[in-house]
């Protein structure tokens, strides 16, 4: 039981960066109607925000500090944040330590001005070409941008360590009275799993209590209708497209701890999250979700010892079992909707 329970919370933490990566694929596929390859390099962008303000934090310069002298007796250089200096060692060190939570805020208007531009400059012009287009153009877009991060921050993957308050880990066997140190979990791959259920509970609020999000979901229904009601849903879609490069953003910040960033780990991520996509049902939200879920605890079971032996390399391949299992039984996936990409 402990084991079941422990590939349970793998399958969750795993999940919840698949969820939210098809979230905000499937955000901009039910409203724009585009296949969007470049989803992935979103996610890397925002871990990549998370590096570079953890570097901005650590930029310091050189001081004299009388209280440490070398083998001679003379007074040692030292390293001093400029944090430190500007706002006082306490301020200074929790800063730094905080960085990548404190990420979250600087990602959220990059990553929405990434999606701004991106939405304006390339992808309005594929809006009524066929997907095949659409999949290339982003996909060569997903290139580019895995090039440039590749070039200004190398082909190594990036250590990037969580706040001190949660680098270690829970005995969570004892909350659910099993024997000390039966069932021990990372306190960060916890919090990613509540801020994504957070996140993921903030966008389907925004989408099915508010009236910007009303309005969202009718013109993902019938746009032409919303259109000739005055409304320029065009716009309210541009900001829908921004808004789910944030969510990508957010996710890539905060999965800086748990995967080391590398130019690499947006594909990694948009292979499995647009299977999921695809699995929970073209233009499904909850299905998306579900999806994510489902197929990131089912990747963690398959990636037990127990079962490898039995069928070696099940592990990799498990997701898209999966998907051809699901697609044979049910052509428009878990949650699809009729006439979506069947035209």
């Amino acid at each position: 039981m402990d084991a079941i329970i422990l590939q349970i919370l793998n399958g969750l933490d795993k999940g919840s960066a698949y969820a939210l990566i098809a979230l905000g694929l499937t955000l901009i596929f039910g409203t724009l109607g585009v296949v969007n390859f470049a989803h992935g390099a979103l996610f890397m962008i925002g871990a990549f925000v998370a590096v570079t303000l953890q570097r901005i934090f650590n930029l310091s310069f050189e001081q004299i500090d009388p209280t440490k002298k070398d083998f001679l007796g003379n007074p040692l250089k030292v390293e001093v944040p400029y944090v430190e200096a500007w706002f006082g060692a306490d301020v200074g060190d929790w800063l730094i330590d905080w960085s990548v939570p404190l990420a979250i805020i600087f990602a959220i208007p990059v990553m929405l001005l990434v999606g701004f531009v991106m939405e304006r400059g390339l992808i309005k012009h594929f809006y009524k070409r066929p997907h095949a287009d659409q999949i290339l153009v982003t996909f060569g877009l997903a290139i580019v941008l895995q090039e440039l991060i590749k070039y200004f921050f190398g082909a190594n993957p990036i250590q990037t360590g969580a706040p001190d308050a949660f680098s270690g880990s829970m005995d969570f066997g004892v909350l659910l009275g099993f024997d000390p140190n039966v069932i021990i979990y990372p306190y960060w791959r916890l919090v990613y799993f509540l801020f994504a259920a957070i996140v993921i509970g903030a966008v389907f609020s925004f989408l099915q209590f508010t009236t910007f999000g009303m309005v969202v979901r009718a013109g993902m229904a019938d746009r032409e209708t919303v259109g000739l009601l005055g409304i320029n849903i065009d716009k309210r879609f541009t900001l829908m497209f921004g808004l789910a490069a944030a969510v990508a953003g957010m996710a890539g910040v905060m999965y800086t701890p748990i995967l080391a960033p590398n130019y690499h780990m947006g594909m990694d991520f948009l292979v499995l999250s647009f299977v999921v996509v695809v699995v929970g049902g073209m233009g499904s939200l909850p299905g998306a979700v579900a999806a994510g879920f489902l197929l990131g605890v089912l990747q963690s079971f398959a990636s037990m010892n127990e079962i490898k032996s039995l069928i070696p390399g099940i592990d990799q391949v498990i997701i898209y079992l999966v998907a051809i299992i699901i697609l044979l039984t049910r052509p428009r996936g878990l949650m699809g909707r009729a006439g979506v990409m069947e035209e």
